[in-house]
């Protein structure tokens, strides 16, 4: 029964029909239909000005939430994905075996050439058994010890390698002799009481 009953409308005939209207109507109050608010449309992609003089465009997630819809940096350049690692700390873990397990979900292969073998054979040091965070790039130059090694990178076939890094020419450095004085004047300079004579 909603409020329109003609129940509620003998409020006149005394105390008691009026207080069974209020509770009457305070019972019926789930009569009153309202409406949601309508749900905002979905919104299309905007644009909004960045600081330089091109536009990002963004999609609003929520009520007061703008996500970019670009890629980020470490999307666009896999190299600068960051990287935290702790490699299993097997007993007799080389070099190869860690660049392995660095580059395991990055995307790359590791390259294996001759001149590597060697870098690939040496033991992982202790201090390399955690690495990050940090990014991909300086996770391997770390690994490969990066003053002997160069790192290269083939994008088209996502491959890294590591060329030996040619050691500089031994510079030849030639003494600097101090001139040499004469048995005389080093005689002078000892005895000056004899210039005074």
């Amino acid at each position: 029964m909603c409020p329109n009953h003609p129940l509620f409308h003998h409020f006149d005939r005394g105390p008691f029909w009026w207080l069974l209207g209020l509770l009457w109507s305070l019972l019926a109050g789930g009569c009153a239909t309202t409406l949601p608010p309508p749900a905002p449309p979905e919104l299309p992609a905007t644009f909004v000005p960045a600081l330089s003089s091109e536009f990002v465009p963004v999609v609003r997630y929520g009520r007061y939430t703008l996500v970019e819809l670009v890629p980020d940096q470490a999307q666009r350049d896999l190299m600068q994905q960051v990287v935290d690692i702790s490699i299993p700390s097997a007993f007799d873990a080389t070099v190869g075996d860690a660049l392995r397990y660095v580059l395991l979900r990055s995307g790359y292969r590791l390259c294996d050439t001759p001149d590597t073998g060697r870098l690939f054979a040496l033991p992982l040091p202790a201090a390399h058994l955690h690495l990050g965070p940090l990014s991909l790039r300086d996770a391997l130059l770390t690994l490969a010890a990066s003053d002997a090694w160069d790192l290269s990178i083939d994008e088209t076939t996502r491959q890294v390698c590591f060329n030996r890094r040619a050691a500089p020419p031994p510079t030849t450095a030639t003494p600097v002799v101090a001139p040499v004085e004469s048995a005389t004047d080093s005689v002078d300079a000892l005895q000056p009481w004899e210039a005074l004579q």
